[in-house]
């Protein structure tokens, strides 16, 4: 479980880093959220 979440944290960070403006941020983090909480349940 552990690798797993460093492995999500780091894909984050890419997609993060890759984003062009702050709308493109705001989405990246939506999906990040959405995928938290899909992990979850």
């Amino acid at each position: 479980m552990k690798i797993l979440t460093l492995m999500f944290a780091f894909i984050v960070v890419i997609q993060l880093s890759a984003c062009n403006t702050m709308r493109g941020v705001g989405k990246d983090v939506e999906r990040s959220g959405e995928a938290i909480q899909k992990s979850t349940n």
